[in-house]
Formats: structure tokens, sequence, C-alpha cells
């Protein structure tokens, strides 16, 4: 595990400021399990972790975790220490309601957003200033919310987070001029 090291401080922050908990995404998970596996048996372990995704709630998903891994251990040891390590973080989705989890379960959504940025921002090459990079970045982040809240049916929203938040007021501190 060698990017654990560089990851721990992270979550910790992200569970200390954000009082959240830290989601890893469930496809990479996926794909990193089925590089402890053999060529013949990856479509065997592949199908026996899907099933703890497919359990219907936090509870199951994680006993199931559980007897996956424990099955692993004898053949596949170095699966098995992966499974118990990304526990926690893989099935983290799985706290929220049903309706939520598809949208949760993997960062894709996240990971093309920070490609968008990437793309529109590596044709100016070098900002001058922080402003500079501000006006584009802001533009891309207001086109995603305005995609993601027209588009209702895929993406969450403040009606169906309402009865897993304690407050849905939300207030964010003022942009600090530079």
């Amino acid at each position: 595990m060698k990017g654990f090291c560089a990851i721990a401080p992270i979550k910790a922050a992200t569970a200390r400021v954000l009082s959240t908990t830290w989601q890893r995404c469930r496809v990479h998970f996926q794909r990193n399990a089925l590089g402890h596996a053999g060529k013949n048996s990856r479509r065997v372990v592949s199908a026996f972790i899907a099933t703890a995704f497919a359990q219907p709630g936090h509870a199951a998903a994680k006993a199931q975790w559980r007897l996956v891994a424990d099955q692993m251990r004898g053949k596949l040891p170095k699966l098995a220490n992966l499974m118990d390590g990304a526990e926690e973080d893989v099935l983290a989705y799985m706290t929220f309601p049903q309706q939520h989890r598809a949208k949760l379960h993997s960062t894709n959504p996240i990971e093309r957003l920070n490609g968008e940025i990437k793309r529109r921002t590596d044709v100016v090459r070098i900002f001058p200033n922080v402003a500079s990079i501000r006006r584009p970045v802001g533009a891309i982040l207001m086109e995603q919310t305005e995609e993601w809240t027209v588009q209702r049916g895929r993406y969450m929203t403040l009606e169906t987070l309402a009865p897993v938040c304690d407050d849905l007021t939300l207030s964010l501190p003022a942009a600090q001029s530079d």
C-alpha cells in the first residue's frame, strides 16, 4: 500500500473539517483488486466482491465483505489484506439511502469535471495571477452545477438529500480577493 501514507492525512482532514467519511471509488477498487488475482480467477474474484455491493444495506454489505475477504485469505492473501484495509472506504456509500448509492459509489463524475477543468486551462498554460484562473474555472464549475441541477434524475437534489442532512442551509466563506 504505497499510496496509503499520502492518503491518510487527507482522509483525517476530510473527516475533521467536513465531518464526513472518505469514499473510495468501488470501480477503481475492483480494478486494484483484480491486479491481485490470477488471470484465470479474475471473473470469480470480481463476482465475489460484487456480492458485497449487491447487499440491501450497510450491515449486510460489511458482513458479505468480511465473508469474501475470509474466503480469499487462503489462496489470495494479498487480495484479502487489500480488502481488509479498504472495507470502510469502499463501503462508505452504503450508509446513504438506496436512491443515492448509484451516484456515490463512483468518482467518475468528479474525475470528468477535473478533466474538463484541466482541458480548458491547459489551453492558457500560464495564469498571471489567481484572479485570472478564477474566472474560467468558476465558469466551468457554474456550468457543471447548472447541468447537475437540470438533470434532476441523474444527480442528487436538495429534496432527496433532506432525509440524510441535519441542516440543508449551506454557507460558504466569502472568496478573498488578492
